[in-house]
Order: C-alpha cells, then sequence, then structure tokens
C-alpha cells in the first residue's frame, strides 16, 4: 500500500514538472518510496543477510562470528523507551535459556554506541546490544519502513525478530511485533528448532 502512495505522490510531481519548466525536485517527491514496501526482507527459508555492527561491551556483534550456531536477531526503535526496555528484559530473563539451547541473542537498533552502554548498564542486559545508525542491517532484514504511532506516519525501525537456524537461513521471522510475551514465543519456536 505505502509503494502505490510513493507512486501517486510522484506522479503529480513529473506532471507539474511537465508544465512548468521552473519546478524542481521530482526526486523530492519520491523520496518516501525510500521505506521498503512492508514484508520487504528475507522470509522464512532464505539466508540471513550478513551483519558487523559494534556491540556494547566493546563487542562486535557479527553473523559471521555466529557461523554454524543458531541465534536470535531483534530489532528495536529506541533504547530506553517503555517498550524496548520490557523487550529487552525479557530476553535478558530468558537468555539462560536461550544459552542452554546455544543460542545467542543480539538486539539492533540505529542508538549511538553510548546510548546502548547506558541501557545495557541500567538494566544489566548481558547479550550485545548492536548500533546500525545508517540502517544497513535493518534494511536488509525488512526492519526499516513506514509505521504508525499515536496515528502519525512516519518511515523508521520496525520491531522485528528473526531466529537464524545453524545453517544461517531464517527459520522463523516476526515482523511488527507486540512486546507482551514476545521473548518467551521466540523461545517456545528456538525449543522446536531442536
Amino acid at each position: 500500500m505505502p509503494a502505490k502512495a510513493s507512486a501517486a505522490i510522484a506522479l503529480p510531481a513529473k506532471a507539474s514538472a511537465a508544465k512548468s519548466p521552473a519546478a524542481k525536485s521530482p526526486a523530492k517527491a519520491a523520496k518516501p518510496a525510500a521505506a521498503p514496501p512492508p514484508g520487504a526482507g528475507p522470509a522464512e527459508g532464505d539466508r540471513a543477510p550478513a551483519f558487523s555492527l559494534p556491540a556494547t561491551g566493546g563487542r562486535t556483534a557479527s553473523s559471521e562470528a555466529l557461523k554454524g550456531k543458531p541465534f536470535v536477531v531483534y530489532f528495536y526503535p529506541k533504547a530506553d523507551t517503555p517498550g524496548c526496555t520490557t523487550e529487552a528484559c525479557d530476553f535478558n530473563e530468558a537468555l539462560t535459556q536461550f544459552k542452554g539451547l546455544g543460542l545467542d541473542v543480539i538486539g539492533i537498533s540505529r542508538d549511538a554506541m553510548p546510548a546502548l552502554e547506558k541501557f545495557a548498564a541500567k538494566y544489566k542486559l548481558s547479550f550485545p546490544l548492536a548500533s546500525d545508525p545508517e540502517n544497513a542491517t535493518a534494511q536488509g532484514y525488512g526492519a526499516w519502513g513506514e509505521k504508525v504511532f499515536m496515528g502519525r506516519r512516519s518511515i523508521g525501525l520496525l520491531r522485528s525478530t528473526f531466529l537464524v537456524d545453524k545453517e544461517g537461513r531464517i527459520a522463523r521471522a516476526w515482523k511488527r511485533v507486540k512486546v507482551d510475551g514476545h521473548a518467551a514465543e521466540v523461545l517456545a519456536a528456538a525449543k522446536a528448532l531442536g
């Protein structure tokens, strides 16, 4: 649906450019199309996009380092906000169980490293929180696009989670996640992964 809206916006811009040589920048009208359409990104069974990002505790969160191991990567909009705090604490509380299944958990947001370090310290989060300021990893996973918050539409990070198997393929994908009970749902899927 957003792609159609973008095309509708772009057409009038082209038409007005044709009518008036002084009219400029059809690219500005096309700018909203930069967000991937809903459902973009890998589907279950697809190879998980590669990433290497700076993470809390002086670590690097890297798909290469996780090669041959299953893992959970989740995307959240902003550190130390209510929903993101609940989600992070729920994953942290279940971390021993995830580790018992041989899975690492990685949280990714656009936040800069100082904000992530503060967030991790405040809530004693043991798993790495990685910084993706350019949204490259989020876009690769389809976790960047149009969202609605309190009736306002914007382009931003979409709360999403991916369970990646030891072959590096997406075993399960959760898009536009609701926080309550989500970590438990991911843990159940991880247990079923075997």
